[in-house]
């Protein structure tokens, strides 16, 4: 028997900024309906009886995306009411971790066939978390220049302390931003970014239908032509410290705010031959670690070398890394400390990849695609395995920084 877990399907929404974009006035359930029926009719082979039981991460766990979202998901697709359904939390990795559950559900014998997602709606359930959900304690403990303690340190403030830690000035956060949108307006233009997107019906905020088929947090026209540049980035104010007080990070070196779902179908191998399906993927290995909340970005730092043993592999065997971009600033930090090329300064043309070892971010990342939380792990997977196999290459990283102090990777090996 052969119980090895493999991704034989998988597949996102395309990526809208919250509240402004296409998806704002649409149920996040809705969204998940339709990506998933999509990933479903890749494998027509798989009786949807046979489907144990479905993952579904989400980070901002409430208002539309509240009670057992994943349940909620299962009975919108109309999948048979033998289909279970778990929505789990890791904040920023709560998709690849969906990924590595459902694996691990496999691997402990407890299912043969797992349905793993990630949704996130900031549109409606992103916010400031409330003063009086606080713990008196947590909050008065290790605080910052904002008096607020570590476990509550909003997101921004540790981006700062990354850039001062590290010595990373602002030009270099705007110069790693525009690569970003440079590199993802050359992707969409050049149909890079479209393989695993799956079209979504909605109505907009504008009351009209739309089909929904091209990510639009990039700063771009669909030509390619662009809307930004670093001299707009050099002219904007910084958003959690004051510039007067020494702030450096700006709504254009942050992760945008964003709506968007994805899933993926783990199967055994067993299960994939009795169906006659071809693998997509196999997660090689699969590490979180923690690390001082106050530099929260600096995750992917400790957990891509355990994910990295834990696979038996090195990182010069590694042909493709998506590292997500919270902020440029712990970006840059990570790719320094993990020894990867950050091309700050003639790295705007992907072209240039072909003489790199390892690749990063190729198609832009989510400074400017944009960073749903809870679906930024399988959608960071459908860009890796997109580029894996438009370049044929064989293994790749996906890794992120995790709110609170936390850092996920995972490394996959591509199988067609």
């Amino acid at each position: 028997m052969d119980r090895t877990p493999v991704i034989v399907a998988i597949g996102r929404s395309a990526v809208c900024r919250s509240r402004k974009g296409s998806f704002a006035t649409t149920h996040p359930i809705e969204i998940c309906n339709q990506v998933l029926r999509g990933v479903l009719d890749q494998v027509p082979q798989l009786d949807h009886n046979d489907i144990d039981d479905l993952v579904l991460g989400c980070a901002a766990h409430t208002n539309q995306c509240s009670q057992n979202m994943a349940r909620l998901v299962v009975q919108r697709a109309e999948l048979p009411d033998t289909v279970c359904g778990q929505t789990i939390n890791r904040f920023c990795s709560s998709g690849l971790q969906a990924i590595a559950t459902s694996m691990n559900e496999i691997i402990a014998g407890q299912a043969d066939v797992v349905i793993a997602g990630g949704v996130e709606s900031m549109s409606y359930c992103y916010g400031a978390y409330p003063d009086e959900y606080r713990d008196e304690w947590l909050n008065n403990h290790d605080v910052d220049v904002k008096g607020e303690g570590s476990a509550y340190m909003g997101m921004g403030i540790t981006a700062e302390n990354v850039a001062k830690k590290y010595g990373i000035n602002r030009e270099d956060m705007e110069k790693l931003a525009l690569r970003s949108h440079t590199r993802a307006a050359i992707a969409r233009k050049d149909g890079k970014l479209a393989p695993s997107i799956i079209p979504v019906k909605v109505v907009n905020p504008a009351g009209e239908e739309e089909i929904v088929k091209d990510d639009q947090g990039i700063l771009a026209e669909l030509d390619g032509t662009m809307k930004t540049s670093l001299e707009k980035m050099s002219g904007m104010k910084t958003c959690f410290i004051d510039e007067e007080d020494g702030g450096l990070v700006t709504a254009a070196t942050s992760s945008q705010t964003s709506d968007a779902a994805a899933f993926a179908i783990v199967m055994t191998m067993d299960k994939a031959n009795e169906l006659g399906i071809k693998p997509i993927a196999k997660m090689l290995g699969y590490a979180v670690e923690g690390v001082d909340p106050k530099y929260m970005g600096l995750g992917p730092i400790e957990a891509v070398p355990v994910a990295l043993k834990r696979a038996g592999m090195t990182m010069d065997q590694i042909d493709e890394v998506e590292l997500n971009e919270a902020f440029a600033s712990q970006a840059i930090a990570c790719m320094q400390d993990l020894g990867l090329e950050a091309g700050l300064d003639d790295d705007l043309d992907p072209a240039k990849d072909k003489d790199k070892d390892i690749v990063v971010n190729p198609y832009g990342n989510a400074m400017a695609l944009g960073h749903p939380m809870g679906a930024t792990g399988i959608f960071l997977t459908c860009k890796m395995l997109d580029w894996l196999r438009e370049n044929d290459k064989k293994y790749g990283i996906v890794t992120m920084c995790i709110g609170g102090g936390m850092g996920a990777a995972g490394v996959f090996e591509r199988l067609i």
